[in-house]
């Protein structure tokens, strides 16, 4: 039997989800056609647009439907830095996020970006005091409302309200807390003037069991952005391209559903998370749970695992059935040490003998129990501590 802990990489989609999916892709019509056909389809796009809306509260028309959580990264930054003002060339980027966002700024960086780096605490939090103090005179800003890998979770309407006052631009990566935390786009947004605070938030579908492929930016009807593709006026004009009728059904159905289902949850997976947290340390005594050990995303338990490789206990908890995450990058194949462990002062040893697990709708207690199972003998052998087999 198969054990599934990797739901922050992508979780299973759901029945409901996927019939309401199968159900508009029944639907015939290119959304931006003018003849009956294609209006049919835009009246099911709109009214899938207005439920995103609704659940992420804000207007409809600033949601902006893209093919998941990169690329709504990619038109955030890279729109905002070639909207900005000619005087103006600095991102502030705190040291822990998202390698869709590390890597997107470090290709303006390529293009003349200056790149003010914030320091995130030991439990790779963002400070807010030394956020603002990066903001004067940006061209833009960005943060995770929750970090992907640790879980820990940022205060983000401090970050906002400090952009606001700054006159800076902000991006939020609201990918890894979708459907954990609330995510209000007019909230977090509150009384910022136009074009700053606030104004482009990015959410994907996958990690809340709708399909892959589907995501969204929610971008303020004042937002100052450029468009990453061209070729129609689409969506404001900001995202080119014929519209996906069926996907976005699917994102609206998935995120009603885990809006619903939201706090109820969250108390299921915090039980599940505290079980699974404590047994590991019961079985392994030296492993550390990083990140906030309370404000953090309910269904993470990230542990550094001492003396051992990370992808050599990967490979052990396979091979007994358990699926689980680095939480590293891998990049050409090649493993890398977290960013986000060295980031939080730890040394690239630590930041390679890390291992995530994260707990969704599916997970129970039986999933908690196998990982129980395996962990002590597989740490014995990936820290050479224990007997080794040949395989």
């Amino acid at each position: 039997m198969r054990h599934y802990l990797d739901h922050a990489a992508t979780t299973p989609l759901r029945p409901e989800v996927r019939d309401a999916w199968l159900a508009a892709s029944d639907t015939v019509g290119n959304a931006s056609s003018t003849h009956g056909a294609g209006q049919d389809a835009r009246r099911v796009l709109e009214e899938a647009r207005e439920r995103v809306a609704a659940v992420l509260e804000s207007d409809p028309i600033e949601v902006v439907f893209t093919s998941g959580g990169t690329e709504s990264i990619n038109l955030a930054l890279q729109g905002l830095w070639s909207a900005r003002a000619d005087e103006t060339d600095a991102i502030v980027l705190p040291d822990a996020e998202h390698h869709a966002t590390m890597d997107t700024v470090a290709a303006l960086a390529a293009r003349g970006a200056n790149v003010r780096s914030v320091p995130v605490s030991t439990q790779a939090r963002i400070d807010p005091l030394l956020f603002a103090e990066r903001l004067p005179g940006a061209a833009l800003a960005t943060a995770l409302i929750a970090n992907n890998e640790v879980g820990t979770i940022n205060d983000a309407a401090t970050l906002s309200a400090a952009a606001a006052s700054a006159g800076v631009p902000l991006h939020l990566d609201a990918v890894s807390a979708l459907g954990h935390v609330p995510v209000s786009f007019r909230r977090l947004r509150g009384d910022a003037g136009a074009g700053v605070g606030l104004v482009a938030l990015s959410v994907a579908g996958h990690k809340i069991a709708a399909p892959v492929g589907i995501g969204a930016l929610v971008v303020a009807r004042t937002a100052r952005l450029e468009a990453l593709l061209r070729g129609g006026a689409q969506q404001r004009g900001l995202r080119a391209g014929t519209q996906d009728v069926p996907g976005a059904v699917a994102f609206a159905t998935a995120l009603e559903l885990a809006e619903r289902e939201r706090v109820s949850e969250s108390v299921r997976l915090r039980a599940l998370r505290d079980r699974l947290a404590d047994g590991i340390r019961s079985r392994v005594p030296t492993a550390v749970l990083l990140g906030d050990p309370v404000d953090r995303l309910p269904g993470n338990v990230h542990v550094l695992f001492p003396g051992a490789v990370g992808e050599s206990l990967l490979f052990l908890l396979d091979v007994a059935g358990v699926a689980a995450s680095t939480g590293s990058a891998c990049q050409a194949g090649v493993a890398e040490p977290s960013h986000v462990v060295i980031a939080m002062g730890r040394d690239e040893a630590d930041a390679r003998s890390v291992l995530r697990f994260t707990l969704g709708r599916t997970s129970t207690d039986a999933d908690v129990d196998a990982v129980l199972a395996a962990i002590g003998d597989a740490y014995l052998r990936a820290s050479g501590s224990g007997p080794a087999s040949r395989s």
